[in-house]
């Protein structure tokens, strides 16, 4: 249960969801709720530091937005705080903040290497490097969860498609784990900045040395891939590995702390899970409700429209709140509750419309891992400390939560197999199943 200080009371033009520590501090399940009912579409005024933004909170209102990029573009930003600085310098370049037939084109270039059947050898990786993790961290009993499990299952995968050599992954934690939260307060901005192009500087070496060495990675995808009849330009390819790397690591390791401090919270539910009463795919699906690790999805109103009953100018932005979205009463029966077994589960945590996120499949073959991990090898994990929340207002979740964790028998434990098989009981039929046996991505050693 959320132990902050629930935010409910006051005037809503005096909360400023622009401000980091506002998320850190508070469960503002609350304001959500009050948002929802009394000003669905409300204006968030501006002040001596950031100009003014529309706050999204419905569900049916943020599908609206997201699903119509002709009246609300990503190519001035998607995040609140690029907005408010005037817009992102990789508009147009970046498949996150470009639109219509550049995106269309960029985004088929890239939905190959993030199939299914691409990524068969990489989910198997996933299945056994989170296995090895979860093994390690009830040997020791006591671990911090966030730091020595979660951040390393969604880094490894996205490292191996990228084509990033392991003796580079600790930075890379480091440098994405700084670019959009801190975990001792508001964030630096220099510090912050230094974190992003100290990625951008990163992807821009590795990717001029798959230039003269192409690997079967995605780096070597952009570099040797042509859109719309021309090849992508340098720095084309090094915002989408930025791009790729960001929303393939922090958003993954959020949930996953954070499913794991509900399941510790709600017994039942792990038992539950461990049965096979409920199925590991619904579980994955309530864990990404749950937890919403991307706060919101920005846009900028290309028009002059109506937007409920109010009136969006066109250059105003608008912010779609999708940890809101995911709580809306209308869609969810008692949204409030943890329940591993809802269906169906319409939640936005990979948002929706065209910018849907390109690595959903990957993001749920990662979290069936580690609750199929958790269910076969720990028969209970509790607290040993309080949970640490990022400072950020566009992510959620903990940066640290130490656990005890005490392992099953061992002779209870199921084997590890390279089949779809394996993990919590009656789960096989409907999980995210790796491919289908088509070749893989990344056949090479990396280098």
């Amino acid at each position: 249960m959320d132990t902050r200080p629930a935010l409910d009371q006051g005037p809503l033009d005096a909360v400023d969801l622009a401000d980091p520590l506002l998320h850190a501090n508070h469960d503002l399940g609350p304001l959500w709720r009050r948002l929802r009912d009394e000003a669905p579409v409300h204006w968030q005024p501006e002040n001596d530091s950031r100009p003014g933004f529309w706050v999204i909170s419905g569900h049916a209102d943020v599908v609206s937005v997201l699903s119509d990029s002709a009246s609300f573009t990503s190519e001035r930003g998607n995040v609140l705080d690029t907005l408010l600085a005037g817009g992102d310098s990789a508009a147009g370049r970046m498949l996150a903040v470009t639109d219509g037939q550049p995106h269309k084109a960029l985004r088929s270039a890239l939905l190959k290497p993030f199939s299914p059947r691409s990524l068969d050898v990489v989910v198997e990786s996933v299945r056994r490097g989170t296995r090895r993790l979860v093994e390690e961290a009830v040997e020791r009993g006591e671990v911090d969860f966030a730091a020595d499990v979660a951040a390393h299952i969604p880094l490894a995968a996205i490292c191996d498609l990228l084509g990033v050599p392991p003796t580079d992954r600790q930075h890379i934690i480091e440098l994405t784990s700084s670019a959009l939260s801190t975990e001792d307060g508001r964030p630096d901005e220099e510090a912050t900045w230094a974190s992003r192009n100290g990625l951008l500087l990163y992807f821009s070496e590795l990717a001029a040395a798959r230039h003269d060495k192409p690997y079967d990675d995605v780096v070597s995808l952009l570099v040797t891939k042509e859109i719309d009849g021309r090849p992508l330009t340098h720095e084309e390819i090094v915002f989408n590995c930025y791009s790729i790397i960001m929303g393939g690591h922090e958003t993954t390791r959020f949930s996953m702390v954070g499913g794991l401090q509900a399941l510790m919270e709600r017994p039942d539910q792990f038992r539950a899970l461990k049965s096979g009463e409920v199925t590991t795919s619904s579980a994955v699906e309530e864990v990404l409700r749950w937890t919403s690790p991307a706060l919101h999805s920005g846009r900028t109103a290309t028009q002059d429209l109506f937007l409920g009953d109010q009136f969006v100018e066109e250059g105003d932005i608008v912010t779609t709140w999708l940890a809101s979205a995911n709580r809306d009463g209308r869609v969810f029966a008692e949204p409030d509750e943890f329940d591993l077994a809802r269906t169906p589960n319409k939640h936005l945590s990979f948002a929706y419309g065209p910018h849907f996120c390109l690595g959903a499949f990957l993001a749920r073959a990662e979290l069936t891992a580690l609750l199929e991990s958790l269910c076969d090898l720990v028969a209970e994990a509790r607290p040993t400390g309080p949970p640490t929340y990022v400072y950020s207002n566009f992510l959620s979740g903990l940066s640290s939560q130490p656990v005890s964790l005490t392992g099953e028998p061992a002779g209870s434990r199921a084997p590890l197999t390279s089949s779809a098989g394996g993990g919590c009981p009656g789960t096989s039929d409907r999980r995210a199943a790796p491919g289908s046996g088509a070749p893989p991505v990344c056949t090479r050693p990396m280098v």
